[in-house]
């Protein structure tokens, strides 16, 4: 399965697989939302740690990551434990 975004205001949900090959698409659905962004990760079923990151580094930018499954969650808190970007 590959990664379906949808963009609503300013609000961006993901499904699917998120991926160090759709980082760059996921990026420019936030660049258009302006500011006060939500990533709705509810229907995310699997994720690399480049995609892992990249949730940590939006948490980072004040971007809510909302819906986070219990083993995403653990593992972005893992990274940041680690150091990881």
């Amino acid at each position: 399965m590959t990664l379906k975004i949808e963009r609503f205001q300013t609000r961006v949900r993901l499904s699917g697989e998120l991926r160090s090959e759709n980082l760059d698409q996921v990026q420019a659905e936030i660049d258009c939302c302006g500011t006060l962004i939500v990533l709705d990760i509810e229907e995310v079923d699997l994720v690399d740690v480049e995609g892992v990151r990249f949730l940590n580094r939006c948490e980072a930018r004040g971007i809510s990551v909302l819906h986070c499954s219990a083993y995403i969650k653990q593992w972005m808190s893992r990274e940041k434990d680690h150091g990881g970007p």
